[in-house]
């Protein structure tokens, strides 16, 4: 599926058993459109299914990484009318690099928010450069980080998760390292470097000892964490209805400061 302007809002190439799968809609702020979301599940199974792949990097195009929803999207949506309908969920994205029999490695080319984060807690080892931002933004738009919260719980450490998950603040690529959501923080000059070291590991790893070591670190089940995303989804869908993500969504279209600010 492609966007509104005709180009492919995914793309993906592959060198040396590593296929990089970058998100391509800088002008959305590469935003999971129900496009994207399409593409981007079409490309990681190809890419998982392939034989010559052995792993597989998950960057962005541009200066985001990936901004989460595209809440145009949602108002569409909330107003009856479905952008994308067949479009798979955010849980189904997530569950498609968690399950993958793979390895997947976010390479962040820069700022995650919401979903974004959700892709990078779903992959297997994270790298970012360390003037990277993160924030759990939602709660300060009326929302609740329901369904990012199934792979990101696997990650952040019980403090900084209540942290950074109530308060909304923005936090640094350090930060991110301590609080587990980053395998690891590098120059900006350093991000192919330290991502091509990695590849290089995967690459000298027996493909199916490879596969056999990502499913020990799985853990839940993927039915189990199905029905966690399906009750995630609804609780998510609930608030997005609500008043407060109404209101949030007019004052961040607006760029003014939602009128609970205190």
């Amino acid at each position: 599926m492609a966007e509104a302007d005709g180009a492919p809002p995914v793309r993906r190439g592959t060198d040396r058993g590593i296929a990089t799968i970058t998100l391509d809609s800088e002008r959305n702020r590469n935003a999971l459109s129900a496009p994207l979301r399409t593409a981007l599940l079409a490309e990681l199974r190809a890419a998982t299914a392939d034989e010559d792949v052995r792993a597989v990097v998950l960057t962005g195009a541009g200066t985001v990484f990936c901004a989460g929803a595209d809440l145009k999207e949602v108002a569409e949506r909330l107003a009856g009318r479905d952008p994308g309908p067949g479009a798979p969920g955010m849980g189904e994205i997530f569950s498609a690099i968690m399950d993958a029999p793979k390895p997947v490695v976010a390479r962040l080319n820069g700022t995650a928010r919401a979903g974004g984060l959700g892709l990078v807690a779903a992959a297997d080892m994270a790298i970012a450069p360390e003037d990277t931002e993160f924030a759990f933004t939602e709660v300060r738009i009326g929302l609740v980080p329901a369904v990012i919260s199934v792979p990101v719980r696997r990650r952040l450490h019980d403090r900084a998760l209540s942290r950074y998950l109530l308060t909304g603040e923005v936090f640094g690529a350090r930060e991110a390292v301590a609080a587990g959501l980053l395998t690891e923080a590098v120059p900006r000059a350093g991000l192919d470097e330290a991502v091509e070291r990695i590849a290089d590991g995967m690459r000298a790893a027996a493909p199916g000892a490879l596969a056999g070591a990502k499913a020990l670190l799985a853990g839940q089940g993927a039915a189990d964490r199905a029905a966690e995303f399906a009750r995630m989804t609804e609780l998510s869908e609930g608030y997005f209805a609500g008043e407060e993500a109404a209101e949030g969504r007019s004052a961040f279209f607006e760029k003014r400061r939602p009128r609970w600010v205190l």
